[in-house]
């Protein structure tokens, strides 16, 4: 209500007030029965020019408001107590985002199994990709603390040696020590390995032993039998444990191997913790750079198939050996 309303009220009943004078009750005058003491205008335009008097006793209401925000076509009724004060809103049911993907979207799906378009609820994941994001991230940690079974080392009758690592927690801080052969093990290597072979095979878990159990023994197998086919000497194959890629340059001093294979479990992703690679390169030496090596990477039942993967590094063993080189120079000298 403005003050100059108010204003006028006060003055209204003062003047009321003065005219009863004496003892003299005040005489009530009640309005009729069929009058309102409160009218309601849609705006200030509509009102009466002047208030008087009269209008507030017997012949008007006492107070007037008026809605200036409602358009003069509408006017307001004037309110009742059989009118509710609240308007109920139905209520509806809770219901997840529609799964409508755009074509982009799903067409990108197709090509990747990264995590696109798994929707939200609310501002959280769904608690489906939320369950699946936990269990591919125990699946990686697993991956990086596992071990590989002496059962597959024994079906691919290869030996064992350590590098210079004590432990995982160290493996995983000190890399330059997973590059390094320990002494005992460079006496067995030189005891039980073929010297100066062709191809030096070598197997490591890296940094996935998953990727060596679910893998190896296909890429393995199919790559003796690749070598064998194009009458390439295979050495003696042995498995490292918590091995780095660089550890083949120690490996090529010691045997003095034209080719050297590396089977090495990837570091694990949130898609995939059983993803393995394979490093080529040829007479790795101490000092070898990494444009002197190559790699076929992602070998998993998701990416390049592990006997596929296999045959196929038979045959860029025979371009290393054809070309007398590997990794960049070799792009080189093909080109």
């Amino acid at each position: 209500m403005n003050d100059q309303l108010v204003s006028m009220i006060t003055q209204l009943v003062m003047e009321k007030m003065e005219k009863n004078t004496g003892n003299q009750a005040p005489e009530v005058v009640a309005p009729p029965a069929e009058q309102s003491l409160i009218k309601i205008f849609d705006t200030v335009d509509n009102r009466p020019t002047e208030i008087t008097e009269s209008q507030t006793t017997s012949q008007g209401p006492l107070i007037k408001l008026y809605q200036h925000g409602a358009p003069q076509w509408e006017p307001i009724a004037p309110a009742t107590l059989e009118q509710p004060f609240n308007t109920a809103v139905p209520i509806k049911p809770f219901q997840f985002e529609a799964e409508s993907l755009t074509e982009s979207v799903q067409a990108a799906k197709k090509h990747t199994p990264a995590r696109i378009g798994v929707g939200r609820a609310g501002t959280r994941p769904k608690t489906k990709t939320w369950l699946k994001f936990r269990l591919d991230h125990a699946a990686a940690v697993d991956a990086v603390y596992g071990e590989v079974s002496e059962e597959l080392l024994q079906k691919l009758d290869v030996f064992q040696v350590t590098t210079k690592v004590t432990d995982k927690e160290e493996y995983i801080t000190r890399p330059d020590l997973g590059r390094r052969l320990s002494e005992e093990s460079k006496a067995l290597i030189q005891q039980k390995c073929k010297q100066q072979p062709k191809v030096q095979i070598i197997i490591s878990n890296g940094l996935s032993a998953s990727a060596i159990e679910e893998n190896v023994q296909d890429v393995y197998l199919a790559l003796q039998q690749s070598l064998s086919n194009l009458n390439i000497d295979i050495g003696t194959t042995f498995y490292i444990d918590k091995g780095r890629v660089a550890l083949m340059d120690e490996i090529g001093e010691l045997l003095q191997a034209e080719v050297i294979v590396y089977l090495i479990g990837e570091r694990p992703g949130l898609v995939s913790a059983e993803s393995m690679s394979a490093y080529l390169c040829y007479k790795p030496r101490i000092g070898t750079v990494e444009a002197e090596r190559m790699v076929i990477s992602n070998i998993h039942k998701g990416g390049i198939p592990p006997l596929e993967a296999g045959a196929y590094l038979g045959t860029v063993v025979q371009k290393i050996l054809h070309y007398q080189a590997s990794g960049v120079e070799l792009v080189a000298k093909e080109g």
